[in-house]
């Protein structure tokens, strides 16, 4: 028998209690970091009975194969929307560089939260323990996952040599530590600090070596978009700097019509209402690319007092508690940004990526 949406649980002292059902990957970082939404929630809304359900994605059980060539652009958050369409969770919790730059109708990202270091991290095989990428030997073994690291780390470490690896955090530390296949492997810092193994980063990389995905290191909380009263409770969560700079990478995405399967970089910061995003395309060994910075003023937040209109997304983002016309700076610079890198040639770029990797 299917949950009813609206249930809710008497305690004893007569008091009504509504239960908030929230949806997950089975994976253990997503399920710390379902937790950790969980807690704040809690600590916001005491009255509130929160249940965690779990769940197995597509891109959990496809591990033979790698992400770009796999082509769906849902891979970790399919299953956890037709939970959310069918009233089976009321919010979902995800990393939010796994939600598509398009939602599916009646959805929206209700929060994002402060974003954890977003740069990517160097896990070295034990036998290489102080060594660096620089100082690797010719020849070494990277692992990765993504063509986006893959495509800067090439270009910029050409003495290397990068190969995919699947699975959880868990299966690659594992698949790392007890084979000889991997000098190192390479993954995002914000899962490696979440899950409790800061110790085992032997070197973050900056934007000078490798830009991160669009909102990597933010959590994103999705769900219906007509539950005003779930949007509402969510909302609370919005970190303002996440925000911003995280529409501006997920629009200057969309804009570019890229995903998983085409190398596309970011790099941002908010100083002094001042939003900057760096933003790259490259060819599947980094030998082609284009890289370009622009910056927009945001207007801040404490200066003026600014309702968001109900409905109103941007790139599948419903704020509520950020002001509007700042959403729309952000926007619009992702766009900008976009649009002259694709004057530029970005999109031949890009599909000369798609094909490349279509054809392997």
């Amino acid at each position: 028998m299917e949950d009813d949406p609206n249930q809710h649980i008497k305690e004893g002292n007569g008091v009504v209690q509504r239960v908030i059902r929230i949806g997950t990957r089975k994976s253990q970082l997503a399920v710390i970091q379902t937790e950790s939404v969980a807690k704040k929630l809690k600590e916001l809304y005491p009255g509130v009975d929160l249940k965690t359900v779990a769940m197995s994605t597509l891109g959990d059980k496809i591990l033979d194969t790698a992400l770009s060539k796999i082509g769906e652009k849902s891979l970790f958050t399919k299953e956890l929307e037709n939970a959310l369409e069918r009233n089976e969770v009321d919010l979902v919790v995800h990393s939010l560089k796994d939600l598509p730059t398009v939602l599916p109708e009646g959805f929206t990202i209700g929060a994002v939260l402060k974003r954890e270091n977003p740069h990517d991290a160097v896990v070295l095989h034990p036998k290489n323990a102080g060594q660096t990428l620089d100082t690797l030997p010719a020849k070494s073994v990277i692992g990765t996952s993504s063509l986006r690291r893959a495509a800067q780390l090439k270009k910029r470490f050409p003495h290397l040599e990068f190969k995919d690896i699947r699975g959880n955090l868990n299966t690659r530390l594992k698949k790392l530590d007890e084979k000889e296949d991997f000098a190192a492997i390479i993954l995002a810092a914000a899962g490696m600090r979440r899950m409790g193994w800061e110790d085992r980063i032997s070197q973050v990389l900056g934007p000078d070596d490798c830009m991160y995905a669009v909102g990597q290191g933010a959590l994103a909380i999705e769900v219906r978009a007509q539950d005003r009263d779930i949007v509402d409770m969510v909302s609370v969560l919005n970190d303002l700097d996440t925000v911003l700079r995280c529409i501006a990478e997920r629009a200057f995405l969309k804009h570019l019509e890229g995903g998983c399967s085409v190398p596309v970089a970011v790099h941002t910061e908010l100083k002094d209402f001042k939003l900057c995003l760096t933003g790259a395309v490259y060819s599947l060994d980094g030998s082609d690319n284009l890289k370009e910075t622009m910056w927009t003023s945001v207007t801040p937040a404490n200066q003026v007092e600014e309702v968001v209109s109900e409905g109103v997304q941007h790139v599948g983002v419903t704020a509520r508690n950020v002001p509007g016309g700042a959403q729309e700076a952000a926007e619009k610079l992702g766009v900008d940004l976009a649009t002259l890198l694709l004057e530029r040639g970005a999109g031949e770029i890009l599909k000369a990526a798609r094909q490349h990797n279509e054809a392997r």
